[in-house]
């Protein structure tokens, strides 16, 4: 690929690729680790920073999925959130307390991010340029590694962070290229969804949290039509609940296979009910060590997992706010929200809407017609199908390989891109999305802050090049 003609990049000491969530608390960390005049270089395509597909919502329905005590962007800070959001409430709004417990709006984080992104740089002896643009190419060597910018040409970085997100599913079903415009749209077009008429029926093909939002716009706008949801297993996120963790002792979990796990954790549940603590309590005990338990099952049950528990996993583990939980059951109740358990086949253009056809476990065909179809099916976990010509190139050129289950690429324990011969990139760290395959749970903010200070000091301690 030719980049366009531009003045030539001046080297940089680290550059971080993508500047998302995940971008941004790396480049939160440079700046406050920073010792020296560290030039910093941020690649990354869209005019607002931390503005992901989690964070890039302008609409007040849409909540963080976890209470705001709970999402500081530093280890060392628990509560510097909390204190964002009590410095920025309403004099008359509700106490410290109560806002610790709440399920602030999502586009607030962003806010967040920004605000201490720019107390940073203020506070840094390094410097932040944003350089707007995509990374086509990227080659890494033993001293340093050079990117090469769609629009902006060569860029030579003594150290890269890889931050590139999250890629949207496309819609599984045949027939999907060929529907109307402007009647397939993706959950995460926010303001697409917002847009449809308060009377039309629409199907929602996925049923977690994209689904949430998309669902919570449409109440937002006093919908009226029919809203059907359909996934494989038709289980919807289950709530949260006030309290703390359960106090049993995970440790034994390492050793047991995934059936054991699951009896285990059943047990707890239960136990943690008889004790007067909500289930939730034994999902809270073991939230802290799930990457250990990730990685200390064996291929096999890692695969088994995947093929038959992911979903139970999501819905108790990934939570919502009850009183979102609380709408979404209310919408069940009077039959507007309408669960279908099946599988996506087609989706055809008729003269007066759409024929959404799906195949049930039974082996039965479904059909109903809608005016719309909503793409909520989550993110893409492989590398190869991710639609990202960097990832397609590091791939290509065996600087990187998948991870386990093809999930990702492949990293060293301490975040270090794995290359095709199984060496790790020491100057090349990747974080977030691209992790999951190795760690599993590692798109949340307690991870993310976690990965990007992690890359940071070891590349930080690495010689000049």
């Amino acid at each position: 690929m030719t980049a366009a003609t531009t003045t030539p990049l001046p080297p940089c000491d680290l550059a971080i690729i993508g500047g998302g969530a995940g971008g941004v608390l790396a480049a939160l960390q440079a700046l406050r680790l920073a010792t020296t005049p560290l030039r910093i270089v941020m690649i990354e395509p869209r005019e607002v920073l931390a503005q992901g597909v989690a964070y890039a919502t302008t609409y007040g329905e849409h909540v963080l999925n976890v209470p705001a005590a709970r999402m500081s962007a530093f280890d060392d800070r628990p509560a510097d959130f909390l204190d964002y959001v009590v410095a920025t409430a309403p004099p008359d709004g509700p106490d410290r307390d109560t806002l610790a417990h709440a399920f602030i709006e999502r586009r607030r984080y962003g806010d967040y991010l920004r605000t201490r992104l720019q107390e940073a740089i203020a506070a840094s002896s390094a410097s932040l340029q944003v350089i707007h643009d995509s990374v086509c190419e990227l080659d890494a060597r033993e001293d340093d590694a050079t990117l090469q910018l769609v629009e902006h040409g060569p860029l030579h970085a003594g150290g890269v962070v890889m931050a590139v997100g999250n890629t949207p599913k496309p819609l599984p079903a045949r027939g999907a290229p060929q529907l109307p415009e402007g009647r397939s749209l993706a959950a995460w077009d926010f303001d697409a969804v917002k847009a449809i008429p308060a009377d039309a029926d629409l199907c929602i093909v996925g049923s977690g949290l994209s689904m949430v939002d998309t669902v919570l716009s449409l109440a937002d706008n006093g919908h009226a039509g029919t809203i059907h949801v359909l996934s494989r297993h038709a289980l919807l996120p289950l709530p949260h609940c006030h309290g703390g963790a359960a106090t049993y002792d995970p440790a034994p979990l390492q050793a047991m296979d995934l059936r054991a796990r699951m009896r285990f954790l059943r047990a707890a549940a239960r136990q943690a009910v008889a004790d007067g603590l909500p289930w939730q309590a034994a999902m809270e005990r073991i939230r802290p060590h799930v990457q250990a338990l990730w990685q200390s099952m064996s291929i096999t049950d890692q695969r088994r997992f995947l093929r038959h528990v992911v979903r139970q996993w999501d819905v108790h583990r990934h939570r919502i706010a009850p009183e979102v939980h609380a709408k979404l059951q209310a919408m069940l109740d009077r039959g507007q929200l309408r669960l279908h358990r099946g599988r996506l086949d087609t989706v055809m253009a008729m003269d007066r809407g759409l024929r959404v056809s799906t195949h049930t476990r039974d082996g039965r065909t479904d059909e109903f017609d809608v005016d719309y179809v909503v793409n909520a099916t989550g993110v893409e976990m492989r590398a190869q199908t991710m639609r990202n010509p960097l990832l397609h190139d590091l791939l290509g050129k065996g600087h990187a390989q998948p991870g386990p289950h093809g999930i990702g690429l492949k990293a060293a324990r301490d975040g270090r891109m794995v290359d095709a011969d199984g060496e790790p990139q020491p100057r090349i760290f990747i974080l977030g999305s691209l992790r999951i395959g190795c760690v599993w749970e590692s798109i949340a903010i307690p991870e993310l802050r976690g990965q990007a200070e992690t890359a940071v000091r070891e590349l930080l301690a690495l010689p000049t090049p």
